[in-house]
């Protein structure tokens, strides 16, 4: 059976911990033409603070649409924008990014919530798995790159769905843990929801 979601919240946040000492906070708004996330996150990572906003739009169909992110560090400051077509298609700043084709998700190495996106759109059942290639935007200088990942949804503790995800190009693998709304509550080495 298809996983199903609560109502999003208004509001949530997430310490960030292990790989960095931080705070995220996002607003959520779920509308006729789809979703919108607006957060940002403050840390320290290897000695270096930084700081990350976003705005994510999201189609129904939970397809990101574009994406502005800004960042600054004591060396710079940064910005870009991705726009994406639904189908796998992305522009970078208005320059087409064939390196991103076949990707539906945007992800933040900054932002927890990302990982909200793929297990929405996907709706996956217990025992499913699938591969969900993500433009992920790096924390420090907002570098856009290929992330390939996997989502693979296992048996449910209570109304909290779990998911075994792996990114073989940091050799991670972890058990994420949702709750009824489909937020991360638990991203191992990275962090814990708070709100």
């Amino acid at each position: 059976m298809p996983a199903t979601f609560a109502q999003l919240p208004a509001a949530a946040a997430w310490r960030h911990q292990d790989a960095r000492d931080g705070f995220e906070a996002v607003f959520l708004e779920t509308g006729d033409a789809g979703h919108r996330l607006r957060g940002s996150t403050s840390a320290v990572e290897d000695g270096e603070p930084w700081v990350v906003r976003y705005e994510i739009v999201l189609d129904d169909a939970w397809r990101t649409t574009t994406a502005h992110v800004s960042g600054q560090t004591r060396a710079a400051a940064h910005e870009v924008r991705l726009e994406a077509d639904g189908s796998g298609r992305w522009r970078v700043d208005g320059v087409a990014a064939p390196h991103l084709d076949g990707c539906l998700d945007v992800d933040l190495e900054s932002s927890s919530c990302t990982n909200t996106l793929p297990i929405h759109r996907l709706r996956l059942a217990v025992g499913q798995e699938a591969e969900t290639p993500a433009a992920y935007v790096r924390a420090l200088g907002l570098e856009v790159e290929r992330l390939e990942q996997r989502y693979a949804r296992i048996e449910d503790d209570g109304t909290r769905q779990r998911f075994d995800y792996t990114a073989p190009v940091f050799d991670y693998e972890g058990r994420l843990v949702y709750d009824a709304a489909g937020l991360v509550l638990d991203y191992p080495g990275i962090a814990v929801r708070v709100l």
